[in-house]
């Protein structure tokens, strides 16, 4: 996708347009994965990666009645815990994911889910876009933006971002937008990803923001061809 040129002043714009018109359309965007503290919201994000939102939803239901605290996750066999997530796919390192973040958790942040980046990167199979999720969700921290691959595509598109890794589009996000707007716009970009700007078949003529996007993959009705009058015979 080509990146698209734009002066300091015509992006400011562009962004301030695409801020208002997606919070409108989206005054529900909120996390999707159903959690009560901290801890549900952490394994329901380790969880989450390469499966749906309504997947976890469906297992943590049961999950979060079995174990309430990181001792509980820590001090289960893994074949057990490996059968209550299996649905979720990958449900081996998943395990390994979850019982290492919940040893740490209780043997070095007295079982409580840490409030900050660097030491949320500490826990094993935690990376950016959980420890986004879990401090902008849970704590209401705005130190990162949360890209998944719907705000990947979202801002690809939208020419937010022209990069191609997760890293870099939060770099790029972080540097165009707001700070009071990180973690509100990171949820409506994943909503309108969802429901309109999907992968494949993007629904554009329902789109807030179509006349400000400039995506090459737009998807819009073609428009008729002019009738050909024929010349009367005189």
């Amino acid at each position: 996708m080509p990146a698209h040129k734009f002066t300091e002043k015509e992006q400011a714009k562009r962004v301030e347009k695409i801020l208002e018109r997606l919070s409108a359309a989206y005054p529900d965007a909120r996390c999707a994965l159903e959690h009560r503290n901290p801890l549900e919201l952490l394994i329901a994000t380790i969880l989450s990666a390469q499966c749906t939102d309504e997947r976890v939803n469906m297992v943590t239901r049961d999950l979060f009645r079995k174990y309430r605290s990181p001792e509980d996750y820590a001090r289960v066999p893994p074949q057990v815990l490996e059968e209550d997530i299996r649905s979720t796919g990958f449900f081996r390192n998943k395990t390994k994911s979850i019982q290492g973040a919940c040893r740490m958790i209780a043997d070095r942040f007295g079982g409580k889910v840490p409030d900050s980046m660097e030491e949320l990167l500490e826990l094993p199979g935690v990376a950016r876009k959980t420890a986004n999720v879990v401090l902008g969700v849970a704590y209401g921290k705005a130190d990162g933006f949360v890209v998944d691959t719907h705000v990947l595509r979202v801002a690809r598109r939208l020419d937010l971002s022209h990069s191609d890794t997760p890293e870099k589009v939060e770099s790029d996000l972080m540097k165009l937008l707001p700070r009071e707007r990180w973690i509100s716009f990171a949820h409506e970009l994943i909503f309108h990803g969802r429901r309109v700007c999907k992968a494949r078949a993007p629904l554009c003529t329902i789109c807030p923001v179509e006349d400000i996007c400039r995506s090459e993959d737009k998807v819009l009705p073609l428009t008729p061809p002019a009738p050909v009058l024929k010349k009367r015979r005189r």
